[in-house]
């Protein structure tokens, strides 16, 4: 039996399938009418013996219509199972029946003088039958006014079908009376969407939470119309994001009213029927809109002798009147606004979130150092802060020149195969947590890189991604491992042959490989074979102190990691026979470059906390509440599908490298111990050098 649509004053929709759960103790010819009346209804129906299986049956389902045996209280107690649904927020729109022996009447009063007795049962019928009537002629007024409202409202089901628009919508965009009523929308005319950007859409949307943005879409001739954007869901029937609800004032050009279109959105795979626009392209298109249909509006008199200088006041006008606002400017905006009407407690506490966002690091923590723990101070501030001192006229200037280390001397294996038994064995379990980076360290003579490189590239089908040759590959990782300096006690090959094997170790599990392309993967890993390349055991902020020539050359800013990366193309780059990149397409190139950029540059230690906080409020607590809501299909397909919105990824690439990146205390013990002997020895000999120890 097909589910006829349902028709709600000028709205019309189509419900669900309804859904009854019947709770009988035993399946009688009571419980059997009801199945057969259900089937032949179209109706979904599951039966329960026992209260509380019932109870989590509609608590998973959350079913229209629950009809309870309670003609034996003895074997099913009906009161305590209705009682138990009713105090659910799921059970609000749910209908419950019981079955019991006679009823002479649809409403039943035991006979009762008692005027408390009269009281609760007028009570129920007030709360139960006329108020519910009541709401639904309240209805009337809603759709009046919707109907009246200057503003365009469209409502969609979850399947993009139409089912209300109001006349305001139906001359916005273009279309008569009713037309759109029961249209899908992927009949409407659109623009070319972006899939990316309707991903970052479906994921925040997916959640539960609000989108807003600029966007654009096409009237029913065609025309373009620039909207404002915000997106939000409205549950309906059993418990789901049911209704999408539009709102769009049409821009007209006089800049006396701003587009701003609500669209509620909850499949993955929604069309929306807007598409948004890059900022550049926007603002040029709201000038352009501005620019044709604005008016110099002038008398007869001054149309001939004043018409270059009120061209110029129009003009003035014209740019005097653009919003061209940074979201952060926005948000303080509308706090500063909801403080005029707060109480003082809460105005008190709005002017200490407009102090914080004011600040210009809003993802950086402050520390509050003790003054009673100068090594901690020192210890922190030389790892988190970017801050310099100016250097005294004794210091020691660094030089670049004086740091790299480019040794011609390094035996290159010829392939896979002709690599020395010793080092074979010490690469046996590259692919265990456990691999001991060290052993290899020494049968390579300090050297591991273009081993554990090799072998790691291999496996992941690096050369086949860049469609370069194993012999361009092994000329690349030769000229890196050469560039990293062999003297410094931490930050050599090794440690950049330690980042690489954690990172390949991450990007075999289960989640990242649902997530990362092959491209990310390649991407991820050159990334962190490059990121400390020709490191000189030093800190960002003694090379600013010590006026060194790479301080001054990225003004003291990211020194090392912007000097990785530039080092990194520039080598690559350089000479054709060693060129990886060489074979790739130029867009796929631009965003291998762009990805490997991003992320050694995510390893500076100031920007720590900014990354890990964007991470937590961006995928981990998103995550978090989609695997706490259970394991629904929707649920399941928005773990999967949000973290691979291009933003989300971009942030799984930084976290993954910096936790490879400072991964080693996290190995076995040796290893560990090792590796804080080696940073501490680094680290020292940079204060022997600060203070001119010889």
């Amino acid at each position: 039996v097909a589910v006829a649509d349902i028709q709600f004053g000028p709205m019309r929709f189509h419900p669900d399938q309804l859904q009854v759960l019947l709770v009988f103790p035993k399946e009688d010819k009571q419980c059997n009418g009801f199945c057969r009346a259900c089937e032949k209804a179209g109706f979904k129906c599951t039966v329960i013996k026992e209260a509380q299986t019932a109870l989590a049956c509609f608590l998973d389902k959350h079913h229209d219509v629950i009809i309870i045996d309670h003609r034996n209280p003895q074997q099913l107690d009906g009161e305590v199972l209705c009682r138990s649904i009713r105090s659910s927020e799921l059970s609000e729109n749910t209908v419950i029946v019981g079955v019991v022996r006679r009823v002479l009447y649809p409403q039943r009063y035991v006979e009762n003088p008692s005027a408390m007795a009269c009281y609760n049962e007028l009570l129920q019928m007030e709360f139960g039958l006329v108020r519910p009537q009541l709401k639904l002629r309240a209805c009337n007024s809603m759709f009046t006014a919707l109907e009246k409202s200057q503003e365009a409202i469209e409502i969609t089901s979850e399947d993009h079908i139409v089912q209300y628009a109001n006349p305001a919508f139906e001359t916005t965009m273009g279309y008569e009376s009713g037309e759109l009523i029961g249209k899908d929308l992927a009949e409407v005319p659109v623009n070319e969407k972006k899939a990316d950007l309707l991903d970052t859409i479906n994921s925040c949307i997916r959640i539960g939470k609000e989108w807003q943005g600029i966007c654009s879409a096409k009237e029913k001739n065609g025309d373009n119309v620039q909207q404002n954007v915000k997106i939000l869901p409205v549950i309906g029937q059993g418990g789901k994001i049911r209704h999408y609800v539009s709102i769009v004032r049409a821009c007209n050009g006089n800049n006396k009213a701003t587009k701003i279109a609500e669209c509620v959105q909850s499949d993955t795979h929604t069309e929306v029927i807007y598409n948004l626009i890059v900022s550049t392209d926007n603002q040029s298109g709201k000038h352009n809109d501005r620019r044709k249909s604005s008016l110099d509006v002038r008398t007869a008199a001054s149309r001939t002798s004043k018409v270059s200088s009120q061209r110029r006041r129009s003009s003035m006008a014209r740019i005097h009147s653009m919003k061209i606002e940074a979201p952060i400017t926005k948000a303080i905006n509308i706090i500063s606004a909801a403080q005029e009407s707060s109480p003082m407690p809460v105005t008190e506490a709005l002017d200490r979130v407009l102090e914080i966002l004011r600040t210009t690091e809003l993802y950086s923590p402050q520390f509050d150092a003790k003054d009673d723990d100068p090594h901690a101070i020192d210890l922190v501030g030389g790892l988190m802060s970017d801050v310099f001192r100016r250097p005294s006229r004794n210091e020691y200037v660094l030089s670049t020149k004086n740091l790299q280390q480019v040794s011609s001397s390094v035996i290159t294996p010829t392939s896979l195969h002709d690599i020395p038994s010793q080092i074979t064995q010490a690469m046996e379990n590259e692919e265990s947590w456990d691999f001991d980076i060290f052993e290899l360290e020494a049968a390579t003579h300090k050297r591991p890189l273009i081993y554990l490189g090799l072998k790691i590239f291999a496996r992941f089908g690096v050369c086949e991604v860049l469609k370069c040759s194993e012999t361009t590959l092994r000329s690349w990782m030769q000229i890196i491992e050469a560039n990293y300096h062999a003297s410094n006690p931490y930050h050599n090959s090794t440690h950049s042959a330690d980042v690489l094997h954690a990172t390949a170790y991450f990007l075999c599990k289960e989640r990242i490989k649902q997530t990362l392309d092959p491209l990310d993967e390649v991407t991820t890993l050159i990334a962190a074979t490059v990121h400390d390349l020709d490191h000189p055991g030093r800190t960002n902020s003694f090379l600013c102190n010590a006026g060194s020539e790479l301080a001054i050359l990225y003004n003291d800013t990211a020194v090392l990691e912007r000097h990785h990366a530039a080092l990194a193309f520039q080598l690559t780059t350089g000479d054709d026979k060693c060129n990886i990149f060489k074979n790739m397409e130029r867009n796929d190139y631009r965003t291998l470059r762009q990805s490997i950029i991003d992320m050694v540059l995510a390893t500076e230690m100031t920007k720590h906390f900014e990354h890990v906080n964007k991470f937590v409020n961006s995928i981990n607590k998103p995550l978090a509440a989609l695997e706490e809501d259970g394991e629904t299909d929707k649920n399941q397909e928005a773990i999967i599908t949000m973290p691979r919105t291009p933003d989300n990824r971009c942030l799984i690439k930084r976290m993954l490298i910096k936790c490879a990146d400072v991964s080693n205390p996290c190995r076995p013990l040796e290893q560990c111990i090792e590796w804080a002997a080696r940073i501490s020895e680094e680290y020292f000999s940079q204060v022997r050098c600060s203070f001119l120890i010889p």
